[in-house]
């Protein structure tokens, strides 16, 4: 490893190391481009590809995020862009869970889908597409149905677990689990023009407040539908949550529902301590 750190030392140009450069030394030196990045972030020299986080993400910061594990439950409309956004990021290891496959009707909105990609596992494109877009990331791809029964296992070692189903009762389970195993969860759902973004901390009861009105089924989706924006939006503010999370910076959700309405263009913060009933709570 001191060859390898030395010759990202004499080929960085002002603290930034190109991807060409990352590329050719892990063919030299035999070893992973994860490992090539882990070994440059060490050194302080950054990724070029991460070049333009610099105001907003120190290099330190970007060590923590490269050497964090981050688990999404469900790769559909939210998934697909949540894990875009995380492995674009830099997060080194993404376990992404789901048990289905493409269909047509998902062509409308969900990233990872395309003609080519019907009947096609969408754990299996999602690894695809991170190995074309960020070789550095690691994806776990987990083609089943989280339950409170796998979900112990399926979460070991994650630290953040972000949530883009489309069943409220999996969501309950998962929110169960996440605060059985200390693990934070960032909640998101759609439906429509609308949305909204929480973050549950372990020991907090956020999605049993959001959810206390619901009687069962799955909720408005599947009445209101997804275009294409509505999960692009949402997913990003969940990913937002997940570094501010990572890096223990800013004002994260806590105890908060962001409720975003892009129909009117409005988005609105409400205090879950304080017992407002409003139509997100069905999504």
């Amino acid at each position: 490893m001191d060859a390898l750190s030395a010759f990202i030392r004499d080929h960085s140009d002002g603290q930034l190391f190109p991807w060409a450069r990352q590329h050719e030394a892990a063919v030299r030196f035999s070893v992973s481009v994860a490992q090539v990045e882990a070994a440059a972030l060490q050194q302080n020299i950054l990724p070029a590809r991460y070049q333009r986080n610099r105001q907003a993400i120190s290099v330190s910061d970007q060590f923590t995020i490269f050497s964090s594990c981050v688990a999404v439950i469900g790769c559909g409309g939210l998934g697909g862009y949540v894990v875009e956004e995380l492995a674009r990021l830099g997060v080194g290891r993404i376990v992404v869970i789901d048990p289905d496959v493409f269909e047509e009707h998902n062509l409308n909105r969900q990233l990872f889908s395309t003609p080519a990609n019907l009947g096609r596992a969408k754990v299996e494109a999602a690894a695809a597409r991170v190995r074309e877009i960020n070789p550095a990331v690691t994806l776990a791809p987990i083609q089943k149905a989280f339950s409170i029964d796998n979900g112990a296992e399926l979460l070991n070692g994650c630290q953040i677990v972000v949530d883009a189903l489309d069943s409220i009762q999996v969501r309950l389970e998962l929110a169960e689990i996440c605060s059985t195993m200390n693990i934070p969860l960032v909640h998101g759902a759609i439906a429509g023009w609308f949305g909204h973004v929480t973050t549950q901390f372990p020991g907090d009861t956020t999605l049993q407040t959001i959810y206390r009105s619901w009687k069962g089924g799955k909720g408005v989706e599947q009445t209101l539908g997804n275009p294409s924006f509505t999960p692009a939006v949402v997913a990003s503010i969940e990913v937002a949550e997940v570094c501010k999370l990572l890096l223990g910076q800013g004002n994260p959700l806590r105890g908060r529902q962001l409720i975003i309405d892009l129909l009117s263009m409005e988005i609105q913060v409400i205090d879950l301590h304080e017992e407002i009933v409003t139509v997100a709570s069905e999504f």
